[in-house]
């Protein structure tokens, strides 16, 4: 029986599906996966900085959480899909909205930075 959701509460299973859908690298999976099918090497292109390792985990708790398809085809070489599912699809659209207020914000985001950086300096 799954309790009341509350992402708030840390014993309540949200607070790890949040952690997984909103890391460092969950993020920018799901941003890249919204987009279409990806191979695990595509993948990792796609998502500069990433080692393999960290991918590999990602994709796992992802796809365990129910966000990401994993599809391994029967050739030789092996060949692995990823995409999202119904419910990764509603989460990355989300991921990828905010990415884009970022980057359609980011002169105003760095100037803060750099105001807030002089003022720290001032005070030092």
């Amino acid at each position: 029986m799954v309790q009341q959701a509350d992402v708030y509460d840390p014993n309540c299973p949200s607070r790890l599906i949040a952690d997984h859908a909103t890391s460092r690298w969950g993020t920018l999976v799901l941003a890249k996966l919204v987009r279409g099918t990806l191979r695990f090497g595509e993948l990792r292109q796609e998502v500069g900085g990433v080692s393999e390792k960290m991918l590999a985990q990602t994709l796992q708790a992802l796809e365990r959480d129910g966000l990401v398809r994993r599809e391994v085809h029967p050739v030789i070489p092996p060949r692995v899909d990823y995409s999202l599912t119904p419910l990764g699809t509603q989460i990355a659209e989300r991921v990828k909205g905010l990415f884009t207020w970022i980057e359609d914000n980011l002169p105003s985001l760095v100037a803060a930075q750099e105001a807030y950086d002089a003022r720290r300096a001032e005070n030092v």
